[in-house]
């Protein structure tokens, strides 16, 4: 399991709370989250409890403010860490309809624009059979990231996008 310190204030500031394993509802830790350190493992952190709203994938750093993570907002309200389960393979098949039906897309590596690559702006379905990826709403990696674990994803919602757009995808190499 990995280690990882939340911090109220920018630049490892403030109250600080350090966290060896998932939890569903950080408020009663504190209230904001400004900076984070991630020392070992790699995290996904949530916007709202239960696991729920926009998602940040973090990888072993140091991010001095919550710019650097991409974050919309200083809330943090829940944290899980990514299992290392999937071995050093990765594959990805993305759909252009709902229920893995027209044109389909393998991916075996990082992909910084989606539109470039294989031509595709959306994906309204997947499936992960190795590794864990990162799927980002627009190019090079930025924008609303999304964890993708080994399984079906039926439908956009499923891995907890609003809509079908990608931009780009990236595989988490590192734990």
């Amino acid at each position: 399991m990995g280690k990882i310190t939340f911090y109220e204030e920018k630049k490892f500031q403030g109250r600080c709370y350090n966290c060896s394993s998932d939890c569903a509802d950080l408020h009663t830790h504190f209230s904001r989250c400004n900076s984070i350190r991630v020392e070992s493992g790699v995290w996904v952190i949530y916007e709202r409890p239960g696991y729920k709203g926009f998602q940040y994938i973090l990888s072993p750093g140091e991010y001095a403010d919550n710019q650097q993570w991409m974050a919309f907002s200083d809330s943090v309200k829940a944290c899980r860490a990514v299992k290392n389960i999937y071995g050093s393979s990765w594959k990805l098949r993305l759909y252009e309809r709902p229920d893995f039906e027209g044109q389909v897309v393998d991916c075996t590596d990082d992909v910084p624009s989606a539109y470039d690559t294989h031509k595709m702006r959306e994906a309204y379905s997947c499936v992960v059979t190795d590794g864990a990826w990162v799927l980002y709403d627009l190019p090079n990696y930025r924008g609303h990231q999304y964890l993708l674990e080994r399984g079906e994803y039926r439908q956009h919602s499923d891995w907890g996008a609003s809509s079908p757009g990608i931009g780009s995808f990236r595989r988490i190499t590192e734990f």
